[in-house]
C-alpha cells in the first residue's frame, strides 16, 4: 500500500517508476513548454515531475498532505517541501501561476474543499493541472504502482469536478499507454509504445492530465478597483468541450 512518502520514493527510484517518470514529464513539458519567472506549487508527491519543469522557471515549491508524510526536496540545496492540510494551504490569495497536483486528487477525503483552496491561491490567469489514474486504463489496476490505489477517474468525471469547483478545463490529453509490465523490453520501448497508444487506442491510457483556468466573472464594482469576483456555485458556465490536444 503508497500510505506515506517513502513508498512513493521507492517507486520512483525503481525502473518502472523512472520510466514514468520520463513519460509523463514529456507531456507536463508539452502543456507547460514556457514558465519563465513563474511561482510553480506541486501538491501531493508532485516531486519527481517538477524536476522535468524548464530550468528558466522561477520559485518552484512543494506541498505534500498531512496523510502522507513529506521528504526532503531538491535533493541538493535548501529544502522546499512544506507538510501540509489539503484544505489549507499556506500560501496568500492569487500567489501562484501554475499548480501541478499529482498522486493528490485520487486520495483526497474532500475533493471540493481541496479544489476551492486550489482555486484560492492560483492567480486569475494561472492554470491547474491535474493528473490522475484512468478508470479505463491499466495502470488503475496494478497494485504495485501508486496509479493503482486510490479512487481512479474518467475524463467526463474529472472534468465535471473542476467545472463544479469553479475550474474551466482547457485541454486534456493521455499519458501512460505503456502497460504496467516490469519488464525491462517494454521500459525501453516507451517511447514508441506511448507514440503508438496516442495515435491508435487513445482511451487506453493509463492517466488522464487535464489542464484548467480559474473561473472568474467581472462583477458589477462601485469602487472602482475592478476586483474580479468568482463565479457562484449555481451560477451555468458557458463554453463547450475541452480542447483534446493534437498529438
Amino acid at each position: 500500500m503508497y500510505r506515506s512518502v517513502y513508498d512513493f520514493k521507492a517507486f520512483y527510484n525503481s525502473a518502472p517508476g523512472e520510466m514514468v517518470r520520463r513519460v509523463i514529464g514529456a507531456r507536463i513539458r508539452y502543456l507547460w513548454p514556457d514558465a519563465r519567472g513563474m511561482e510553480i506549487l506541486g501538491c501531493g508527491y508532485a516531486v519527481p515531475f517538477l524536476d522535468a519543469l524548464p530550468e528558466d522557471s522561477g520559485r518552484v515549491i512543494a506541498m505534500m498532505p498531512r496523510s502522507l508524510g513529506a521528504d526532503h526536496w531538491p535533493a541538493e540545496g535548501r529544502n522546499l517541501v512544506a507538510l501540509v492540510e489539503q484544505e489549507q494551504l499556506p500560501l496568500s490569495n492569487c500567489s501562484m501561476d501554475r499548480i501541478l497536483m499529482v498522486h493528490h486528487l485520487e486520495h483526497c477525503e474532500n475533493l471540493s474543499a481541496t479544489l476551492r483552496e486550489c482555486w484560492r491561491v492560483i492567480k486569475p490567469n494561472g492554470r491547474l493541472m491535474v493528473i490522475v489514474p484512468s478508470r479505463t486504463g491499466f495502470w488503475a489496476r496494478a497494485e504495485w504502482s501508486p496509479f493503482g490505489h486510490g479512487s481512479p477517474f474518467s475524463l467526463s468525471q474529472l472534468c465535471f469536478y473542476l467545472r463544479d469547483n469553479l475550474f474551466v478545463q482547457e485541454r486534456c490529453i493521455g499519458a501512460l499507454y505503456t502497460p504496467p509490465i516490469r519488464m525491462n523490453m517494454i521500459m525501453r520501448s516507451s517511447a514508441v509504445i506511448e507514440h503508438l497508444g496516442r495515435h491508435m487506442l487513445p482511451f487506453m491510457a493509463g492517466v488522464h492530465i487535464v489542464e484548467a483556468s480559474k473561473q472568474i466573472y467581472a462583477g458589477v464594482d462601485k469602487t472602482g478597483s475592478g476586483t474580479a469576483v468568482p463565479v457562484g456555485r449555481r451560477r451555468p458556465i458557458l463554453g463547450g468541450a475541452p480542447e483534446i490536444v493534437p498529438q
